[in-house]
């Protein structure tokens, strides 16, 4: 049995797709909601296992593959990323999860 290597697949602004691209990602700038839809069916049908990072805008879609995808785990694991032009006001997605279990207070910063 051959084994194939795990993919690192980037979709986002062009900006940050070129940075992933200086280490051998495999990336897809500038890409809407179908193109996100094309990519993820793609790696399911391949067959390869993935990392695949999402710029946050993207991340938040409700595509049928990236649902599906989130849902499964295992082989393909899609994540998201903080947009380039604002890291700084970015939330990721499990912030909201967190609150609901934990409390409002869950994820203020003390100190």
């Amino acid at each position: 049995m051959t084994e194939t290597a795990a993919r690192l697949v980037v979709l986002g602004s062009a900006g940050l797709a070129e940075g992933f691209s200086l280490i051998g990602a495999e990336v897809h700038p500038d890409v809407d909601q179908a193109g996100v839809e094309a990519v993820l069916a793609e790696l399911w049908a391949s067959g390869n296992a993935a990392l695949v990072l999402l710029e946050a805008d993207l991340a938040r879609g409700d595509g049928e593959w990236l649902r599906r995808l989130r849902n499964e785990g295992g082989r393909i694991v899609v994540t998201e990323l903080p947009p380039l032009s604002a890291p700084a006001s970015y939330a990721p997605v499990v912030d909201e999860v967190v609150r609901a279990i934990l409390g409002g207070e869950a994820l203020k910063e003390h100190g």
